[in-house]
């Protein structure tokens, strides 16, 4: 038998046994997948304007990374910058060291040097508060924190422990501790 024929016959034996277990495996249906915790995708400097149930922006979020996980179809975001419109349109700027967005988007919360900043125009004055941490509720434009919050607008600096924030009436309050400052114009 010379080579040629040696290598013949191998090849046909797996072609044979390569047809028998694919016949043999196409009625299975198809097979669980294994989550292994693994990344969907991912998004590199990227802006996505969210919108609320009539069509109106009810977030923008800017960031230079995100992921979104497979498992429970969450996104991990890296140095967030969220933005939220308030009644008069003008918007909140919501800055974090990290974000995670719920799979439906009905929450956020940013994680690590949180910084809280008014609109620039319209009639909201200048504000700016700042926390450890804080959960967003976009659909229902309000926002809230049991971690201490520092807040400052002209004249005045206010802390607590626990806040929230209603962006479509602009209205705040904190929930304990709460200490004010009135500071003298210069």
């Amino acid at each position: 038998m010379n080579w040629r024929t040696a290598i013949g016959a191998a090849l046909l034996v797996v072609a044979i046994l390569s047809g028998w277990s694919l016949l043999r495996n196409r009625d299975k249906g198809p097979q669980a997948v294994v989550d292994d915790g693994s990344v969907d995708y991912v998004l590199h400097d990227f802006q996505i304007v969210m919108l609320d149930d009539e069509g109106k922006e009810s977030t923008t979020l800017r960031a230079p990374r995100l992921e979104r996980l497979r498992a429970d179809q969450t996104l991990t975001i890296a140095t967030p910058v969220f933005e939220m419109p308030g009644q008069d349109g003008n918007h909140w700027t919501l800055r974090s060291e990290t974000g995670w967005v719920s799979a439906k988007g009905e929450e956020m919360r940013l994680r690590g040097n949180v910084a809280g900043d008014s609109p620039t125009v319209g009639n909201t004055p200048p504000t700016t508060f700042r926390t450890t941490h804080l959960n967003v509720f976009p659909k229902e434009n309000r926002a809230r924190t049991d971690a201490l919050v520092t807040m400052t607008r002209p004249g005045m600096e206010q802390s607590g422990v626990g806040f929230e924030l209603d962006s479509n009436n602009n209205t705040y309050h904190f929930l304990s501790q709460s200490k004010g400052r009135y500071l003298p114009r210069r």
